[in-house]
């Protein structure tokens, strides 16, 4: 007598499910570490056909194509813009910045709204936004960087943070000691200066100097949250949750994401 098929309970394959893929796990990781680079060229080169069509100066294409330079150069080049003297970053500076931002955020957004589709098309969907914000926390944030998110804070009125103290795509994120803005190559010259004239019995010369390239590495890395913070919206919307998100690094590798939900209260 026949035995009854058992029903498969392994991973779906290419012949159970014909859209079915395999891809190395190392991908996205590639992938955001050549997206910021390439968002500074295109952002580079629009400038560039603006300038041509409009027959003024080629000054500003100039100085967005030394970010996309700089951005290529490292993984962890792609600043978000070059500090002047003063310490005020100029106007041109700023419009490469949120041309980029709003390049990567859009390509996230995009990402984010076919992976829930993908990913929940045989489950069923959270229905309140906690649920939501845990199935992003556990299931997506496992799917995308193969961990759950460390920490969830909420106050309940649709503001909620979500920390991953090793945030995956910041792990093997460093910087390069020759692109320094002015105001940090100052503090690391003035405290080696002190080191050799004074000595450094107290360790006061070599804190700040850590001090200094660490707030050099948390500015050159926040243009790479960007992709992720887009990632993370496009999610949400697609489980019905409008929301803006807020991306930050207070220190390698962790990330901090600040979701604040359509008519959410402090």
């Amino acid at each position: 007598m026949a035995q009854p098929t058992q029903p498969p309970t392994d991973t779906p394959t290419s012949y159970t499910d014909p859209t079915f893929s395999l891809l190395n796990s190392t991908c996205l990781d590639l992938l955001l570490i050549e997206l910021v680079p390439m968002a500074y060229r295109i952002t580079a080169d629009l400038a560039l056909r603006e300038e041509e069509w409009t027959g003024t100066s080629t000054a500003k294409a100039n100085r967005l194509s030394s970010h996309s330079n700089d951005a290529s150069s490292t993984a962890a080049g792609a600043a978000a813009g070059t500090i002047g003297a003063g310490g005020t970053a100029t106007v041109d500076e700023e419009e490469s910045r949120e041309a980029v931002f709003h390049r990567l955020e859009s390509l996230g957004y995009r990402v984010g709204l076919g992976v829930v589709e993908r990913f929940s098309r045989d489950t069923p969907r959270p229905v309140t936004p906690l649920d939501c914000i845990k199935f992003l926390c556990k299931d997506l944030w496992t799917l995308l960087f193969r961990k759950q998110i460390d920490n969830l804070k909420t106050n309940h009125r649709g503001i909620y943070v979500l920390t991953d103290n090793t945030f995956k795509p910041l792990t093997r994120m460093s910087f390069d000691t020759k692109k320094y803005t002015p105001e940090v190559q100052a503090r690391i010259n003035e405290a080696a200066e002190r080191m050799l004239r004074e000595g450094d019995a107290d360790g006061n010369g070599l804190n700040e100097m850590g001090l200094a390239r660490e707030a050099n590495s948390i500015e050159r890395v926040q243009p790479f949250l960007y992709f992720p913070a887009g990632v993370v919206r496009g999610c949400l919307e697609g489980l019905g949750i409008r929301a803006s998100v807020q991306a930050e690094c207070s220190a390698l590798p962790s990330a901090t994401f600040q979701i604040r939900t359509a008519g959410a209260k402090n």
